[in-house]
């Protein structure tokens, strides 16, 4: 393939042409291409109780089952013989110009996947030019994993807890170290219950890990002390500054008024939240179950996303997760009224396998699997993609 070639090809056919010719070579692609091969192996690999803290979710899981079953609902209605040779994936979030609309969503404790955690996930993403929204949870610290950014974007998201001077000591560290967002999670002011890790005894934090924000951070620190010495009083407190029950929609103030950061609301599945969203200063919202982790038997998120961006689709930016495994999902998702998605377990397994590596592979392939959904639907941009290139079937 010459080089005038190369430069005619999409990012998808180049991609996986690629692919092809070191197939000639006899070398084949490191990690499962398909997710359901993906996340068989990563259970190989991967400590039986760390697989199932990131694979599992709540309940009978069945919230999980919905989500992927949410998208063979919806079929996508190719259109012929339109030019897509100079289509493009970009997409613009928060004034950042982005070459698509993949970001890397937040999963933390990443430490029990592979050493490398956050920071090895932020060099994929940065290589691959997708943002990464990095946990509250994270094994790095904030600044650790800015630092593996530099200037590529990523955004910061919060576990929105009772301890407001907690909250916005971790908001002014993100936004001093370049984070360009603050992604605030909703839906965990409860522990969920996961039969998986119940059945563990397993709960990370308990063992260290996640907890790298926590134990660098002053406001935390003074409040615990040496987190060594009284491990029962820093879990406590660590309880504390995670979840809150009784937090209200006018709480959001607190974060309203610690960042001049766009705030981004995660966990929204009702067009009335959507609304209440925008009226409480939210600059954009995330349509999300947490993928299936937090309630068990609920709607799937995108069963309720085109409600939503019917109700407040001029009046917010609406990203979109929980399900996420192909292009065709990316696809899907975008018609009926995201602007950008967001994905985790298939990096998180990516990560457990090969590390950095992993991570630009399996996000990578669904970069170029993209790509490709877009051109042989018959769409040059995401402007031409919308809720008419579906059809609903039962």
């Amino acid at each position: 393939m010459n080089s005038t070639t190369a430069t005619q090809l999409s990012h998808g056919m180049q991609y996986q042409l690629q692919i092809y010719f070191a197939g000639m070579q006899q070398i084949k692609p490191q990690l499962p291409v398909a997710y359901e091969a993906l996340e068989q192996k990563a259970r190989g690999v991967m400590k039986p109780e760390a697989f199932a803290y990131i694979a599992g979710g709540a309940g009978a899981e069945t919230t999980m089952q919905n989500n992927i079953a949410a998208f063979n609902k919806w079929q996508i209605i190719p259109r012929m013989l339109g030019d897509v040779t100079g289509r493009s994936m970009d997409v613009e979030l928060f004034g950042t110009k982005l070459p698509s609309p993949v970001l890397l969503g937040p999963v933390g404790v990443l430490s029990i996947a592979h050493p490398e955690a956050e920071i090895a996930v932020a060099r994929a993403a940065r290589t691959l030019h997708v943002p990464q929204v990095v946990s509250t949870v994270s094994s790095k610290t904030i600044e650790e994993i800015a630092e593996a950014h530099g200037d590529h974007p990523h955004w910061f998201q919060l576990y929105w807890g009772s301890d407001n001077d907690f909250t916005r000591s971790v908001i002014n560290r993100a936004e001093k170290a370049g984070y360009g967002a603050i992604v605030v999670t909703l839906d965990t002011r409860i522990f969920a219950w996961r039969e998986r890790d119940i059945q563990n005894a397993y709960l990370p934090f308990l063992f260290g890990e996640g907890l790298g924000n926590y134990f660098s951070d002053p406001v935390f620190l003074k409040a615990v002390g040496d987190p060594a010495k009284d491990k029962m009083k820093t879990m406590m407190h660590f309880a504390h500054c995670f979840s809150n029950a009784g937090s209200t929609w006018e709480d959001l103030a607190v974060i309203r008024d610690s960042t001049r950061l766009p705030i981004i609301l995660k966990g929204i599945q009702h067009p009335d939240d959507a609304k209440k969203a925008i009226d409480h200063g939210a600059d954009g919202i995330i349509v999300s179950n947490h993928g299936g982790r937090q309630l068990d038997g609920a709607v799937a998120s995108l069963d309720t996303l085109d409600s939503i961006a019917t109700a407040v689709g001029d009046k917010t930016t609406i990203l979109f997760d929980s399900g996420i495994r192909r292009g065709a999902d990316v696809f899907k998702a975008m018609a009926l009224g995201a602007k950008a998605v967001l994905i985790a377990r298939p990096y998180a397994y990516g990560l457990a396998l090969a590390g950095e590596q992993g991570v630009k592979e399996v996000v990578g392939n669904l970069l170029a699997d993209t790509d490709l959904t877009l051109g042989l639907a018959g769409c040059n941009s995401w402007a031409e993609v919308t809720k008419e290139r579906l059809i609903r079937v039962n």
